[in-house]
């Protein structure tokens, strides 16, 4: 199981809690766990991902394991640690302004 970390807006939406959990088939990737975030939650569609794109939007950040994994390719491969449900996918609405 993938665990995923929703940001306060996006659990809103969802009606779910702070921290969720994806049953999401190998090869794990970020576009993997994200559409099995859209199909068990469909009310999420368009709002981390633009739907006609698939690219992530501009204030939606991911993090795991420490590392920024916003800039990397959707198709590459998860950290081992969030594959094997020790740490979570942190889904994260990013600051903007001055």
């Amino acid at each position: 199981m993938i665990r995923v970390v929703l940001p306060h807006h996006l659990r809103t939406l969802a009606n779910v809690g702070k921290e969720i959990e994806l049953e999401v088939s190998e090869p794990v990737t970020l576009a993997a766990v994200l559409d099995a975030l859209e199909a068990a939650y469909p009310m999420l569609r368009g709002a981390i991902r633009n739907r006609n794109t698939g690219r992530r939007r501009p204030l939606i950040r991911f993090f795991a394991c420490g590392q920024d994994l916003s800039h990397e390719s959707p198709d590459a491969p998860m950290p081992a640690a969030v594959v094997s449900g020790t740490e979570p996918l942190l889904i994260v609405g990013a600051m903007a302004g001055g």
